[in-house]
């Protein structure tokens, strides 16, 4: 188990700063991640990788000469933000473009490509590799959807080692394609992993039981099994992977391979060897020629125990690319020559915009939508254990801790630009930004469109009435679905959010006051929370075992309606206190 943090909610953030004062000649910090410290030519393709923390040496100790520019570190298990992976790659760019590559996860495609949308915009060109080289997670036909687990190291290192080398952009991204269509992993473990505070571990396997096909973020396997001997173990690895051999590669014919045996966190280096032993035998008696085999620990989670297998096929043209000499924190090949050191500071925060004064009409508003992000906080605390428990059964197990930092980031925004003078978009707006900021991950993302969509329906002049309240839900319940591509029955939020907004502009069309339809939409949207118990999930990363979530409800959907509840009350609330002089103060401490 985890047994040393302080507030598990700023776990991430204190590493990245323990990591940085450690690797001073590596790395700098900057808001969302790392960079590296050292000069890179002008002109190179930054190579900027990520997801969340908790997988150490993935990402930051993988920053460094040979390897990459940057990385955006989200919170525990959770992907960075679209404005952390816009931070870091900003700071990594070198005037060459930025090229991205990360595990085929939901909030990491959601987040990174919404900063590459960004960047694009504002002239930096970028190109995506996203990772997926675990075989159980989707079948061969349908390898576009599986996750990214320890293959991340191969296309990380071969899209770096082409950067270094001066390939332009496009080659950059051709060849870590190449990498990643010859990369293949598969996973076990014995024990599951403790996110820091938490009681249990994110899932359980019996005393003497190997799950099998498990990921990198406390989802249990698709399977479970006796444990085998260390060579039983070796060949279930070995057999998975050569039953998968990339076209193109003929295993019996002299084909090399660079295998990987990554521990998954607590696994003993001793262990790993003894299962290595009977791989490159088995290697060699199936004809397959190793080169530079990899043991030891390259993709983590936690203090789980376990291992994966990664068989990295090489040609020509990514042999040599993988011989390139690489020198970063937890990661060293050949011999890198000293690089001058940046002369840039640490990079600070981007400041916050000043704030437009709202009119009077608005500011009471605005005192209204900061009540409601306090329920909203104040709401995820009391339910925080909850979440992270339902989001373990498929997930992993981040949900609480995720809406917890990003409810209370909102809060804080809300309630600075309250005390600036902002009106009520302005104040909501604020909120949603640092909500998607600081949560990162999905629901972040998916958090920040919502609020982002009812804010601009709330102006910052006047007093808005019922039906734009409604419009604004509804298209907020619209942009989620275009941004996440979830639709109702896939097991998530939107199940829930759709009822509600369907309800709420029904009843406000037909004449019902806000708080009304308020309390009536939000009712529906807990039945249909509830209902999620019975679905199979079709989007993110409980996909995968779908089977292990029937019978629980989706996280998200959950948290959505134990907050549009809560919030109905603050309404009711605020209507009953709609002549209180003081009114504006009455919302804010």
């Amino acid at each position: 188990m985890t047994r040393l943090w302080n507030d598990p909610a700023e776990f991430a953030d204190e590493m990245i700063d323990g990591f940085v004062a450690a690797h001073e000649r590596y790395v700098r910090r900057v808001p969302g991640g790392v960079v590296r410290s050292t000069v890179s030519p002008a002109g190179q393709v930054a190579v900027v990788v990520g997801g969340g923390s908790g997988h150490y040496p993935a990402f930051g100790g993988l920053v460094g000469p040979g390897l990459a520019h940057g990385a955006a570190m989200g919170n525990l298990f959770a992907s960075p933000s679209t404005q952390q992976v816009v931070s870091v790659a900003k700071e990594a760019d070198n005037g060459g473009g930025v090229f991205f590559s990360y595990g085929n996860y939901a909030g990491d495609v959601l987040n990174f490509d919404a900063a590459q949308e960004r960047l694009r915009a504002d002239g930096i060109p970028c190109e995506t590799v996203t990772v997926t080289d675990d075989v159980v997670s989707a079948k061969p036909d349908e390898r576009h959807r599986r996750r990214g687990i320890a293959g991340d190291l191969t296309v990380f290192r071969i899209a770096a080692a082409a950067a270094e080398a001066g390939a332009d952009l496009a080659e950059v991204a051709r060849l870590a394609r190449l990498a990643n269509e010859r990369t293949r992993s598969f996973g076990v473990a014995f024990t599951g992993c403790t996110l820091p505070g938490a009681a249990a571990p994110l899932f359980t396997v019996a005393e003497g039981r190997m799950a099998v096909g498990l990921g990198i973020h406390g989802e249990p396997g698709v399977d479970e099994t006796g444990i085998p001997t260390a060579d039983g173990l070796a060949e279930q690895l070995v057999q998975t992977l050569l039953a998968e051999v990339p076209e193109g590669v003929d295993a019996v014919r002299g084909a090399r391979v660079v295998p990987i045996l990554n521990g998954l966190g607590s696994l003993k280096y001793e262990e790993m060897f003894v299962v290595y032993r009977r791989i490159a035998q088995l290697l060699s008696d199936a004809g397959v020629e190793v080169v530079d085999p990899h043991v030891g620990e390259y993709c983590t989670s936690f203090d789980m125990a376990g291992t994966s297998l990664t068989l990295f096929w090489l040609d020509e043209s990514l042999e040599a690319l993988w011989q390139a000499p690489v020198d970063t924190p937890a990661y060293r090949r050949g011999s890198v020559a000293p690089r001058e050191r940046t002369d840039a500071v640490a990079a600070a925060p981007t400041a916050t915009a000043a704030v437009a004064p709202g009119d009077e009409a608005s500011r009471a508003v605005a005192g209204t939508v900061v009540a409601a992000v306090r329920t909203i906080a104040e709401t995820v605390d009391a339910h925080v254990d909850e979440l992270g428990r339902i989001d373990a059964i498929a997930g992993d197990g981040d949900h609480g801790i995720g809406m917890q930092r990003g409810s209370h980031a909102a809060l804080g925004a809300a309630s600075a630009a309250f005390h600036a003078g902002a009106g009520a978009r302005t104040t909501l707006q604020r909120a949603a930004d640092a909500w998607s900021d600081r949560a990162g991950g999905t629901s972040g993302a998916l958090w920040g469109v919502i609020l982002t969509a009812v804010a601009a329906r709330l102006g910052d002049e006047g007093t808005p009435e019922a039906a734009a309240v409604a419009a604004g839900v509804a298209a907020g319940a619209q942009a989620v679905m275009d941004y996440g591509k979830a639709g109702v029955g896939d097991k998530t939020l939107v199940d829930a959010l759709v009822p509600f907004a369907a309800r709420l502009s029904h009843g406000v069309d037909a004449g019902a006051g806000l708080v009304d339809a308020w309390r009536v939409a939000a009712a529906a949207a807990t039945s249909a929370a509830e209902a999620t118990a019975d679905l199979l999930p079709r989007m993110g990363r409980a996909r995968t075992h779908g089977r292990n979530s029937v019978g629980t409800p989706d996280p998200g959907a959950i948290s959505l309606a134990l907050i549009v509840t809560a919030v109905g009350e603050t309404l009711a609330a605020d209507a009953l206190a709609t002549h209180d002089d003081d009114k504006e103060n009455a919302y804010v401490d």
